[in-house]
């Protein structure tokens, strides 16, 4: 009731839109109160299928306004025929609505499953990346042990091939102090030294750099000059104009005076005499040599059997010399003849050393032939042994399989014997048991079928009769219920928009066309069932009697 404006939209601030109240006049039924079941969020705002819905509820109100009356008996049967058409278009209406349905859940199923499909074909995807990653993670980890193993082992034959000769080196502090690669200088981190470890007693502490009261004593000791810096514009070098541009001459005029003071200082020049020392040098005298020690000159004798001695040592030395050359010589044999293939400078010597290379290659290479016809004879000779061989243990195999197979089989041979003998001596007693009484049963039939073959077929016919109508009478009160609700639905809306009169005439047209039917036929039936009665009486008694 009170009008307000507002800066914000209707859409921002209200959930649900306002219905006002209202009040129909008796007598009439507005069409805006048939679309009441629609709210917001559930069928408003109105789409295509809520249009479609109003003007299918359109059609279906003036096709009840063209019914012919139910008070009138000569239009019940065209009543009828419109009421079951419209059954079977709404039906076909219903239908296709549910066959739109599915297809719309068949639509969302598929985009479902492709979703589905997909988010499980990323997840492969991950997974093999990351089975690949770990794969290559461990690939380089096992590459980085190789390449320390190896490292390893390198620097072992190397520390190995120092004292491969037993001799054992003592350690020369010179040599290390001068070459500034070696331990002393540079140690190495697996030898158990970490330069890293006590990198902060290197650190440069102090009191003016690392403090906030030393800095500022610092800064206040700072001439004027450094901290307050002027900037002075530099003079140009060149005559300019008043636009900055510098003409061709004067930059010659200023080359040329540049080039004068030079040719003058060079000219000038005056050689600075040599400057004195300014401290003393003092100069070391040598150090004294020692006296020189006197020996007693030996007898003669004594001194030939000394140089006998002495050139006995010499001839047993060189003798150890030549064979510890001779032994080099044979175990670096390939070395040598090595060096003197790259340092052979004659061209004979070149020659000869190309014809032994060739004779040595035809040599390998016939060695490699002979090789090669030897391991492929030896393939071939092994392979034909193991085809042999397989073919004779698969044939042993399975003759071995085949017998226990085949004593098997006699076994379950002996004892399925055994048990049709014994089934054989049962059957015989049995079957003549099962003879006697077929006979006794066949001629107690054939006497029943001659007294009353008529009365057990009306007997049947009877009771087949009376299961199908029992059947037809449990599916018809289904079906009569399940239209009871609906016609009850139904009803509940027509009762709600109709007069008294329009109810009295629906209920005489129920009556009339549900009711008096059904007394009808439950007359008829309970005729045919005195009727039959009587035949079934006869049947029963007719059995009773033979079977006593």
């Amino acid at each position: 009731t009170v009008g307000t404006q507002t800066d914000y939209r209707d859409g921002e601030v209200q959930t649900d839109p306002y219905s006002p109240e209202y009040v129909v006049p008796s007598g009439s039924v507005p069409e805006l109160l048939t679309l009441a079941t629609l709210t917001w969020g559930r069928g408003l705002p109105a789409g295509l299928a809520e249009v479609e819905m109003i003007e299918r509820a359109r059609e279906k109100r003036a096709w009840e306004a063209t019914l012919p009356a139910m008070n009138d008996v000569s239009q019940i049967a065209k009543r009828r025929k419109m009421m079951n058409d419209m059954e079977r278009k709404e039906w076909a209406f219903r239908e296709q609505e549910i066959e739109k349905l599915q297809k719309l859940r068949l639509e969302v199923f598929r985009k479902l499953l492709q979703t589905r499909e997909e988010n499980q074909n990323e997840l492969d995807a991950k997974r093999l990346d990351d089975h690949w990653q770990n794969l290559q993670k461990a690939k380089e980890e096992k590459i980085k042990k190789i390449q320390h193993d190896f490292a390893l082992m390198l620097r072992k034959l190397i520390s190995k091939r120092k004292t491969m000769m037993g001799k054992l080196e003592r350690r020369d502090i010179i040599t290390e102090y001068t070459d500034f690669a070696s331990q002393t200088y540079a140690p190495l981190s697996r030898i158990g030294y970490f330069p890293d470890n006590n990198s902060e007693r290197y650190v440069v502490k102090n009191f003016y750099l690392d403090t906030f009261a030393g800095l500022c004593k610092l800064e206040a000791a700072l001439p004027d000059s450094v901290t307050q810096v002027k900037i002075k514009a530099p003079k140009p070098k060149y005559a300019t104009t008043e636009i900055g541009f510098i003409k061709r001459s004067a930059r010659l005029e200023v080359e040329l005076a540049q080039i004068h003071q030079e040719l003058l200082e060079k000219k000038n020049k005056v050689k600075e005499p040599k400057k004195p020392l300014r401290f003393l040098e003092k100069v070391e005298k040598p150090v004294p040599r020692p006296p020189t020690p006197t020996l007693e000159k030996p007898s003669i004798e004594e001194e030939e059997t000394e140089l006998a001695v002495i050139s006995l040592q010499k001839l047993l030395r060189g003798r150890a010399i030549q064979n510890m050359m001779f032994e080099g010589k044979e175990k670096r044999l390939e070395l040598i003849w090595e060096l003197r293939t790259t340092h052979a400078l004659q061209e004979d010597g070149q020659l000869l050393l190309k014809a032994e290379k060739q004779k040595t290659l035809a040599l390998q290479q016939q060695h490699n032939l002979q090789m090669h016809k030897l391991s492929t004879v030896e393939s071939h000779l092994a392979r034909e042994e193991g085809q042999a061989l397989g073919n004779i243990l698969d044939f042993l195999s399975k003759e071995l399989v085949r017998l226990q197979e085949e004593r098997k089989i006699h076994a379950f041979v002996m004892l399925a014997e055994r048990q049709r003998r014994m089934r054989e001596a049962e059957e015989s007693g049995r079957r003549q048991v099962e003879e006697r009484r077929r006979q006794e049963e066949d001629e107690i039939f054939k006497q029943a079928r001659e007294g009353g073959s008529f009365t057990i077929d009306s007997y049947l016919e009877d009771i087949i009769l009376s299961s199908m109508e029992k059947t037809a009478e449990e599916q018809a009160r289904e079906e009569v219920q399940r239209m009871a609700v609906e016609i009850n639905d139904i009803a509940y809306e027509m009762e709600s928009r109709q007069t008294c009169r329009q109810s009295e005439e629906i209920v005489a047209e129920l009556v009339y066309n549900f009711l008096i039917p059904e007394a009808e036929k439950m007359s008829i039936r309970e005729k045919v069932r005195q009727f039959q009665r009587k035949h079934i009486d006869a049947a029963h008694h007719i059995i009773h009697k033979g079977t006593e």
